[in-house]
């Protein structure tokens, strides 16, 4: 199809211009290859992150296939001072494409807050102090009244967090979708960027409408009627609450114990039987796996005013806010999940951060005093619910280094050993054994979806592996997944879009590759990434996991440090590193 168009995007000149570039996507597909190389060549080493460009990218199935919704957002991680890579569903891809953009390169800085209307080839610099200080929801409804192009538009925005700097804070995307994780919205806040707002009007052809149509309805079978997506359709991600508090890999209160006793009242089962009005789904993809509860909130309580608003979860929500601090109902879930939201808050950062403070209030490391008079205690919500708006607005020391995130708060307060991240990142809910730990320190995002290492710890329960076969498979989820995220497709999907579906599908719309070249480029651009974090820093040879994950059992019993040594040397070696 051509993909080359590159509309970036000076914000400190307040100009644009449009660049073809596609040699970059024949040589790195698109998605995180093509980012990945533009991060890397627009970055010099050590560059501050407000100063670091931020990359948005789709790939080259992105509004032809199922499940092909998903937009890439590269930029420098003010949370880990490192690589920064999250992924949005929602219209975005969609819209940057009929706006003619395949990608969308953001540098410089604003002096004043604005946002970005983008109509196909117009850029136009939109005032926003009006909208600084104002929630992601009173911001996205106010550029909905003053945007066109509705049902072809997406819309971006940041909270106050974003604006405040609290190093987590993510960006909402159409209302129900997030750039989480890492840090966009403190990019976007630093940036003095509120939010932007994309539509076009372009039309694509395909090389044969009959070849087409057979491809995109093969697909859409294998997506619908095998089976193969049903998880996420049905119960969504939340359906993992039972399954790991049975296996015993749910992390609970901090990661202290990985049982709750509360897990029945959160459970995915509970969400649909008594929350549950509404399942979304991204554009093109007719899989359902944004679940959508209904929140009662009463406005003001002198007059008994309520209201109803539509709450979108997960399972790492579920946790973060759930069984990680000792809540277990549904409502209460929902009000922490709600109020992240229209904060801009991260949630995973958010409730992990919460469980330390929590827990080294227990320990007596932080007073009364240094939390603004709040008491946390496991399963106070309403407790919970003010921190979230203090670690928003940091009204003192504490709160502003809680902004910081878990790494920051450990190296001011101690608490190390039970401080959950990976190199500054904070966990996400699993401790199913060795391969998940290793998955998200060697990870580029340190996260499970990096190369999936709980997986092959659910695995590898019934069908034991050697420490050299896991790495083995890590690097080779590594590589893989590399390469659907540079042709975007939603890592949902992956059942589904096995190398010979992914090839016909590329084929279909006049792009020949072979499984080879996939995987070729999978690892070089793998590597590319690697050398961004290399040259902010990283270091394979500092790696040190979390003392709580070593000492607390897993399903797989104990984790020693030499097993977890050896699995990275496996690691290392397949990816020649």
């Amino acid at each position: 199809m051509n993909q080359g168009k590159v509309l970036h995007i000076d914000l400190s000149s307040q100009t644009s211009e449009t660049m073809e570039r596609y040699d970059l996507f024949e040589k790195y597909i698109g998605g995180v290859g093509v980012a990945s190389k533009l991060l890397l060549d627009n970055t010099p080493p050590n560059t501050n992150y407000e100063d670091a460009p931020i990359i948005f990218a789709t790939g080259p199935l992105n509004m032809f296939y199922p499940c092909c919704a998903k937009t890439v957002a590269l930029f420098k991680s003010p949370l880990t001072d490192n690589l920064g890579e999250s992924y949005a569903g929602g219209k975005l891809s969609m819209a940057m494409r009929l706006a003619g953009h395949d990608v969308i390169m953001i540098t410089g800085k604003l002096e004043k807050p604005h946002y970005l209307l983008i109509q196909d080839d117009s850029v136009e610099f939109r005032n926003a102090h009006a909208l600084w200080g104002l929630s992601t929801r009173a911001t996205g409804r106010i550029l909905k009244e003053k945007s066109p192009g509705e049902g072809k538009r997406s819309i971006l925005r940041i909270g106050v967090a974003g604006e405040n700097q609290v190093r987590y804070a993510m960006v909402v995307v159409d209302t129900i979708r997030h750039f989480g994780r890492l840090g966009l919205g403190c990019v976007m806040g630093a940036k003095k960027l509120k939010g932007l707002v994309i539509t076009g009007t372009r039309n694509y052809k395909v090389p044969s409408v009959k070849s087409y149509r057979t491809e995109y309805m093969k697909i859409h079978e294998l997506v619908m009627r095998t089976g193969r997506m049903d998880k996420y359709d049905i119960l969504g991600t939340s359906v993992n609450i039972l399954t790991l508090n049975e296996m015993q890999a749910l992390p609970t209160r901090n990661f202290s114990s990985f049982t709750f006793e509360g897990a029945e009242g959160i459970s995915g089962e509970q969400f649909a039987d008594n929350v549950l009005v509404g399942k979304s789904a991204c554009v093109p993809c007719p899989i359902g796996c944004i679940h959508i509860a209904q929140l009662r909130v009463q406005f003001d309580s002198k007059h008994r005013d309520y209201g109803t608003i539509y709450v979108p979860y997960d399972y790492e929500l579920i946790y973060a806010f759930g069984s990680n601090l000792g809540i277990g109902g549904t409502e209460d879930v929902l009000q922490m999940i709600e109020r992240a939201d229209v904060r801009g808050l991260d949630a995973i950062s958010s409730g992990v951060v919460l469980g330390w403070t929590t827990e080294a209030y227990n320990k007596g490391l932080v007073t009364t005093e240094e939390l603004d008079g709040l008491i946390p205690r496991w399963g106070d919500t309403s407790v919970y619910l003010k921190m979230l708006d203090n670690i928003t607005t940091h009204p003192n020391e504490f709160y502003r280094i809680a902004g910081l995130g878990i790494h920051a708060l450990e190296k001011r307060y101690g608490g190390s050993e039970f401080a959950v991240h990976f190199e500054g990142n904070e966990a996400t809910g699993y401790h199913t054994g060795p391969a998940n730990i290793v998955g998200h320190m060697v990870g580029i995002r340190h996260s499970h979806l990096d190369n999936a290492g709980y997986s092959i710890d659910q695995k590898t329960l019934s069908k034991p592996l050697t420490n050299v076969e896991v790495g083995k498979l890590l690097a080779e989820e590594d590589t893989w997944r590399t390469v659907l995220n540079s042709l975007i497709i939603c890592l949902f999907a992956r059942p589904v879009f096995t190398p010979d579906v992914v090839l016909s599908a590329l084929k279909i719309l006049g792009e020949e590759r072979t499984v080879e070249e996939l995987n070729r480029i999978g690892e070089e651009v793998f590597h590319l990434k690697v050398q961004f974090k290399s040259q902010e820093g990283f270091s394979l040879d500092t790696l040190s996991p979390p003392a709580r994950l070593l000492e607390r059992l897993s399903p797989h019993g104990r984790v020693e440090k030499s097993t977890v040594e050896e699995i990275i040397s496996s690691w290392r070696n397949s990816h020649d590193l």
